[in-house]
């Protein structure tokens, strides 16, 4: 991830969260860490699947995996959500703005 470019790591960040499976690991990883097996226990999918979401969750920042001997545990990463909400908070601004201006808009009550 790159300090200088928050937009780029939301871009990847939401597009890692726009899939359900990613979603549930990381809601699963905001527990605790995890070996990759447990994680994977509850899906009814591969391993190898698993592995692969995990691949995306780190990519982009989400997620930290360390082996260990012959377990790989897995983490979330902070640092990931912490510029997710960088790039939501840069933009938050405008967004209620706007809405105030469509509640203007709606109610009537333009001047």
């Amino acid at each position: 991830m790159t300090a200088s470019d928050p937009s780029a790591d939301a871009g990847s960040i939401l597009q890692a969260l726009g899939d359900p499976t990613r979603r549930r690991i990381v809601e699963a990883l905001g527990q605790g860490p995890m070996s990759v097996s447990a994680l994977a226990k509850p899906f009814e999918m591969s391993l190898t699947a698993i592995v692969q979401h995990l691949h995306v969750l780190e990519q982009c920042g989400l997620v930290r995996t360390e082996k260990v001997g012959r377990v790989r545990t897995c983490q979330l990463e902070m640092a990931g959500l912490d510029a997710l909400a960088l790039w939501i908070d840069e933009r938050r601004p405008e967004w209620h703005r706007r809405l105030d201006r469509l509640a203007t808009l709606l109610s009537g009550n333009e001047p």
